[in-house]
């Protein structure tokens, strides 16, 4: 496979956020809060600041070079969008057996009387996350989308069932939005 001269993707700042770059660790803060990164794991891609714009640019890249560089490029995007617009994940709970009860305590996530199971189930809160629980809704918000979507899969496979018949024992708590 030939080599591309120069794989190079920029990504505009909007108003309201700031963007700093220390080596290779991102920092980007805006009206929602701030999100810092580290990519020193990658080596030959350079990150740098031009005309209100951050480009990721890498030379005589490869196929897993080039995919690399837009993936770095592609979490840029996520920061700045996490720190103006925020992520928010939302989740059922369901249950036909026995009546579920969530609650948030500290850093974890409470799943009570699921299935009628004496001991309650933990989810663990990654990061700086706000979990709120509503009825029989669950909202996760954030603004960093690695951790707001791994706490929404905490909750989700804490209730996970083993051993029974899915399509009889639907209860659990599922993501049915994202955005």
């Amino acid at each position: 496979m030939p080599k591309d001269v120069v794989v190079r993707k920029e990504i505009e700042i909007p108003e309201g956020v700031e963007v700093s770059i220390d080596g290779k660790v991102v920092t980007v803060k805006g009206p929602k809060g701030e999100v810092r990164r580290d990519f020193s794991f990658a080596r030959n891609v350079r990150i740098y600041l031009s005309n209100n714009a951050v480009v990721v640019e890498s030379f005589f890249a490869r196929r897993k070079q080039r995919a690399l560089t837009y993936s770095i490029a592609a979490h840029i995007r996520n920061m700045i969008k996490g720190v103006t617009e925020g992520y928010r994940y939302k989740l059922k709970i369901i249950y036909s057996h026995f009546p579920v009860s969530v609650k948030v305590q500290g850093d974890k996530v409470l799943i009570e009387n699921f299935l009628g199971e004496k001991a309650p189930r933990v989810a663990k809160i990654v990061g700086n996350v706000k979990v709120k629980v509503e009825k029989r809704d669950i909202i996760v918000e954030g603004v960093d989308i690695e951790e707001v979507g791994q706490t929404a899969a905490n909750i989700e496979q804490a209730t996970k069932i083993r051993g029974f018949d899915r399509r009889v024992f639907v209860d659990g708590i599922y993501i049915y939005e994202k955005g």
